[in-house]
């Protein structure tokens, strides 16, 4: 997969990619991504990719020239599945959503600032808007970071073991079931036995009891699905 991000602030975004499984997955050849400055797009001097909007109020809004520039370049070189635009107003990213994108082999991602992009910018380049929750960020970078995240741990190869992500929370619209790990015992607080027993379906059983239980608790809007 390749994964071209438009942004204003790159340095802002490249550190989650430095480190731990994003780092490992490009180290691995199964993830490209580039970072792409929107002022190097900009046809004046002051590198400004923004301006007040018509009508008047408060906010400056990102204009569609540098974008366009940059989108059409990066088009001309390769073909792309999704450009996608990080807006608060968009669908709010799940799991299923990331299951599908990591599927893609080439992807834009476009990061928002100020008050938005003009509008023809999402008419005229943008197949998916992504949204990470129903709260404003200063702009869409860490957004972006929190979306490749998501994606980039799916696709095979990227975790030492595949199946990890298989069983995630949301996977199945149900929260994870607990977990445990050694000592068996730490200050009178055991691990439930039927984790130590060996028997795997009874395990299995346990597990999925518990998720239903834990979706049901925490989560009811999952749970009636």
């Amino acid at each position: 997969m390749r994964i071209d991000i438009i942004t204003v602030l790159p340095e802002l975004m490249q550190s989650p990619f430095n480190d731990s499984i994003l780092k490992r997955a490009q180290e691995k050849g199964i993830v490209e991504v580039h970072f792409h400055n929107l002022r190097d797009y900009s046809t004046n001097k002051q590198r400004s990719i923004d301006d007040y909007q018509f009508g008047g109020g408060a906010g400056m809004v990102m204009m569609i020239e540098p974008i366009d520039s940059c989108i059409s370049k990066l088009k001309s070189e390769r073909n792309y599945d999704e450009v996608i635009y990080m807006t608060p107003d968009g669908n709010t990213l799940n799991q299923g959503i990331a299951n599908t994108l990591s599927l893609k082999e080439n992807i834009i991602i476009l990061c928002g600032h100020y008050k938005g992009v003009d509008q023809r910018v999402r008419d005229l380049f943008i197949t998916r808007e992504i949204s990470i929750g129903d709260f404003v960020l200063s702009g869409g970078e860490l957004a972006a970071n929190v979306l490749c995240d998501a994606v980039i741990r799916l696709i095979p190869g990227v975790l030492n073991n595949e199946t990890s992500a298989l069983t995630d929370s949301f996977q199945d619209n149900l929260l994870a079931p607990p977990v445990y790990t050694r000592p068996a015992e730490y200050k009178g607080s055991k691990v439930p036995d039927v984790l130590l027993s060996g028997n795997f379906p009874k395990i299995e059983e346990w597990r999925e009891n518990q998720a239903f239980q834990r979706t049901k608790e925490r989560r009811p809007d999952l749970f009636n699905k």
